[in-house]
C-alpha cells in the first residue's frame, strides 16, 4: 500500500524518468489514488508522454490531466502548414483510408472525423497526427463501422481475456448488439487499458464502454 506522498513521489519520478520530459515542469497532486497533472509543455507529444507515464504507476486509479500545450514561437505553425503536414502524413501511410477521413485544423487543434472498419485504424490515423510539430491537441471523432456483421459473442471476448496476462477474475463482460461493456475491478491502469484494447479486436464491434475500476488500497 502507498500513502498519498509515496504515490506522488512515484508519479513524479516516473515522469522525470522519461527522456522527453526531463526538463518539463509538471505538477503532481494526489488524493487517494486520484492523480492530477498540471503545468505547461511545448509539444502535444510531451503532454501524451506525461499522461502515459502517470497511468503506468502502480496505485493510480483516476487521472485528471490539466497540462496545457504552449508552443514557443520557433515551433508555432499556421493551421494551413499543419494541414499540409497532415496530408503528407496520411499520404505516407497506406493503412489510412483517406477517402473516409476528414481533418480540420483550428488554432493548432485537429478534429478527425469519418469512419473506419477497425479501432486500430482509428489509432493509426491519430498517431499519424499527434507528433506533428505545431499540433496542440486532437479530437478523434472517427467512428467504427465494421465490415464484419457477425454477431458479437460474449464467450469469444472472455476467452481472449483469459489468454492475456491480465487478472480478469473480477472483469464482467456484457454485450448489447455491437457494444461491449466492461465492468468490475482490475489492479492497475495498464490492465484496464489492455482489457479495452483486447476487446476492441472483436470482429463486428462498434463501441467499447470500459467502466473497469482500478482497485488499490491506500495507506492513509
Amino acid at each position: 500500500m502507498k500513502t498519498n506522498a509515496e504515490l506522488q513521489k512515484d508519479v513524479q519520478d516516473a515522469i522525470l524518468w522519461e527522456p522527453l520530459l526531463h526538463s518539463a515542469e509538471i505538477g503532481v497532486i494526489v488524493n487517494n489514488g486520484i492523480v492530477s497533472l498540471t503545468g505547461n509543455v511545448d509539444s502535444y507529444a510531451k503532454k501524451l508522454q506525461a499522461e502515459h507515464a502517470a497511468k503506468n504507476v502502480l496505485g493510480v486509479r483516476v487521472l485528471v490531466e490539466d497540462i496545457e500545450v504552449k508552443l514557443p514561437d520557433p515551433k508555432s505553425k499556421t493551421d494551413v502548414e499543419i494541414a499540409s503536414e497532415i496530408i503528407a502524413a496520411f499520404n505516407a501511410n497506406s493503412f489510412i483510408p483517406q477517402e473516409k477521413i476528414t481533418a480540420k485544423v483550428e488554432d493548432g487543434w485537429v478534429d478527425l472525423d469519418g469512419e473506419v472498419y477497425w479501432e486500430y485504424i482509428r489509432d493509426i490515423t491519430e498517431n499519424a497526427v499527434k507528433y506533428l510539430p505545431g499540433v496542440k491537441g486532437i479530437y478523434n471523432n472517427i467512428i467504427i463501422n465494421p465490415e464484419i456483421r457477425n454477431p458479437v459473442e460474449k464467450s469469444d471476448i472472455e476467452k481472449a481475456l483469459d489468454r492475456s496476462s491480465i487478472d480478469n477474475s473480477e472483469i464482467n463482460v456484457s454485450v448489447s448488439g455491437t457494444t461491449v461493456t466492461l465492468t468490475g475491478n482490475v489492479h492497475t491502469w495498464h490492465q484496464k487499458e489492455e482489457a479495452g484494447r483486447i476487446v476492441w479486436k472483436t470482429p463486428g464491434i462498434q463501441d467499447v464502454k470500459n467502466e473497469l475500476t482500478v482497485d488499490y488500497e491506500y495507506d492513509l
